[in-house]
């Protein structure tokens, strides 16, 4: 009899401890998920020149110019501001900056955007920006996209150790060339 209930007792636990583990409540997928663009982007490649992290946010119906206003410091991206790494020391659109984390903002315009690198750290939008902070900027022409892009993406190309950081959204993109 004794060792019944102490079976039973032991189930009833096992039971209460196996619920509690599978009751977890795990965020659903962020609006503007995050993601991750590297040059070279094959992943099996550890030898990395730049990694950029960065939330997706959708137009949905809304202009860039609402989401991104032109003239004013932008994220670069949703939530926390996107991060860059850089492997080594590069050129970045024409200035030398050492190798090292930096936070990524953009001041949009009309006929061209202000790329910012930042030291600045763990950085929710853009709503601290620093000027001070600045490592390098960088005003790089905008094109028009032939076609429309919903989701604000960044993506790399180039050859060997030169490459092109391209951010498109909308029907504007903008190239900033890295050189390690």
């Amino acid at each position: 009899m004794k060792k019944s209930i102490l079976t039973i007792l032991v189930l009833v636990i096992a039971l209460v401890s196996s619920s509690t583990i599978n009751a977890q409540n795990f965020s659903k997928l962020d609006k503007s998920p995050m993601d991750a663009a590297a040059y070279p982007d094959n992943y099996r490649v550890s030898d990395k020149l730049v990694k950029v992290i960065y939330s997706r946010p959708q137009l949905k119906g809304r202009s860039l110019d609402k989401l991104a206003s032109q003239g004013k410091v932008w994220r670069t991206g949703a939530n926390e501001a996107a991060e860059i790494t850089f492997y080594k020391d590069v050129n970045f659109g024409g200035k030398e900056v050492k190798a090292g984390t930096y936070t990524l903002f953009t001041i949009p315009g009309k006929k061209e955007w202000t790329i910012i690198l930042s030291t600045a750290k763990n950085v929710w939008g853009s709503y601290f920006y620093n000027e001070k902070e600045d490592v390098a900027r960088v005003k790089v022409p905008t094109a028009k996209s032939s076609n429309p892009i919903e989701v604000f993406s960044i993506v790399f190309d180039g050859e060997n150790n030169e490459a092109k950081m391209h951010l498109g959204w909308g029907n504007t993109i903008i190239s900033v060339p890295v050189k390690g």
